[in-house]
């Protein structure tokens, strides 16, 4: 071997070098790849993700692979090293080669290689799976005793490497993943995504029109009462009972009776005739679940009781669907119609806003874990029924009660929250 020039030796140790980036690179860019987008890209048939993905199924053999040859390499790099400095410098060739290895390991093996393997995860990796598909084929009896011996020593310690390959995402993973995709959604679809994955979070008790505001039919009034309700209707569905709504008697559609009203000869028994049995749903009912609900009974309202059996609100199907989407129906600010700005930067809000509604449409954020309504929010903080004039501060936010009506606060004033108790909050 003292016959080979130290110019070929020389050679040999970068090559060597070159190996130990590759790996070391390759390695990292392959446990850095998401795994998701990979399995997207394997699924359109681009090959280098197909490898890739392939590969990732059995994390413990890529790594047994990749750390063997990375070891093997080093192992030569080192016998190499410290052979070429004793040719040059003798004896004190050992120690400066040592010293002088360490350093080009560290920096061309180690951090540039994987530093790059991070900033450039597909373009390494993929071309990498190339070259460990044959080579795992070829050194799978040593990968595979390798890792007998270590899986053997993890399970020892309670921890199985079958767990690593079977991870799906959590609901917080996934908002955090729909969130950082910054130009890649449009806003839009963005916020849709993510008020989707909140309707489990969200029940119909949240977004139902309150018993006190269901507008329906009483077939106890007047014919001509009826009828002229009927013709101002603003919904194509009314409930119809008789007295009050705990006298529920199912929903009327108006498509199906406009031809009868239209031609005077629509009566109370022929209105009967059209009513569909009422569908009742429990207030705790998830807005995913009642979804499924809905299609599953082709229906597209519900009245929502309590754990009395007593009715508490209506849920509709639309009602739902701005959970997703938004409103429907609003002015250009963007705002519920319960919600009139005012020239000062206070605004004029209705006391029977649902809190939801009203956080959304002004990014506050008042406690949604207890009234679901402004004025209930209101009445749980006074613990009495105040009167018009009174102020108070809930949640930071100056609230003065403009109008009381039948007990309840009718309309209020709500400034923006007080900049001290914005900032605490940041600062938490």
């Amino acid at each position: 071997m003292e016959d080979i020039p130290i110019s070929l030796l020389s050679g040999l140790f970068f090559l060597l070098i070159l190996f130990s980036a590759f790996f070391s690179g390759s390695e990292t860019a392959l446990m850095a790849l998401d795994r998701y987008r990979v399995k997207h890209l394997a699924e359109t048939g681009h090959r280098g993700a197909r490898r890739a993905q392939k590969l990732l199924e059995t994390p413990d053999r890529l790594i047994g692979l990749i750390l063997l040859g990375n070891n093997f390499v080093n192992i030569l790099i080192t016998q190499l090293a410290t052979y070429i400095g004793y040719r040059v410098f003798g004896e004190a060739g050992i120690a400066i080669a040592t010293g002088v290895l360490v350093l080009i390991l560290l920096i061309f093996a180690e951090v540039a290689p994987k530093t790059l393997g991070v900033i450039h995860t597909e373009k390494i990796a993929f071309p990498a799976a190339f070259v460990y598909k044959p080579l795992l084929k070829i050194t799978y009896p040593l990968v595979w005793l390798i890792n007998l011996f270590a899986n053997s020593l993890l399970r020892l310690m309670g921890v199985s490497a079958e767990s690593a390959r079977a991870h799906s995402l959590s609901s917080e993973e996934l908002r955090s993943i729909v969130s950082e995709t910054g130009n890649l959604i449009p806003s839009d679809h963005q916020k849709m995504l993510l008020q989707i994955l909140d309707l489990e979070k969200t029940t119909v008790e949240d977004i139902m029109i309150p018993r006190k505001e269901i507008v329906g039919i009483d077939l106890d009034e007047d014919w001509d009462e009826i009828e002229q309700q009927l013709n101002q209707a603003h919904f194509t569905r009314l409930p119809v009972f008789r007295g009050n709504i705990d006298n529920i008697l199912g929903f009327i559609h108006l498509r199906q009776i406009i031809s009868l009203l239209t031609s005077d000869n629509l009566n109370y028994e022929s209105l009967e005739k059209h009513i569909r049995p009422a569908y009742f749903i429990p207030e705790g009912t998830s807005l995913t679940q009642q979804l499924v609900n809905f299609r599953g009974k082709k229906r597209r309202h519900a009245l929502v009781v309590d754990e009395y059996g007593d009715i508490q609100g209506l849920a509709t199907l639309e009602d739902l669907l701005e959970e997703i989407v938004g409103e429907f129906t609003h002015d250009p600010a963007g705002l519920a119609e319960d919600i009139h700005p005012q020239d000062d930067g206070s605004y004029i809000v209705d006391g029977g806003i649902h809190v939801r509604d009203l956080n959304r449409s002004l990014n506050w954020h008042f406690h949604t874990d207890g009234p679901k309504t402004l004025n209930g929010l209101i009445l749980e903080h006074m613990e009495f029924i105040p009167s018009a004039g009174t102020s108070m501060l809930i949640d930071g936010h100056p609230v003065e009660i403009l109008k009381i009506q039948d007990n309840a606060v009718k309309t209020t004033r709500i400034a923006p929250r007080l900049k001290q108790d914005a900032e605490e909050e940041d600062g938490d």
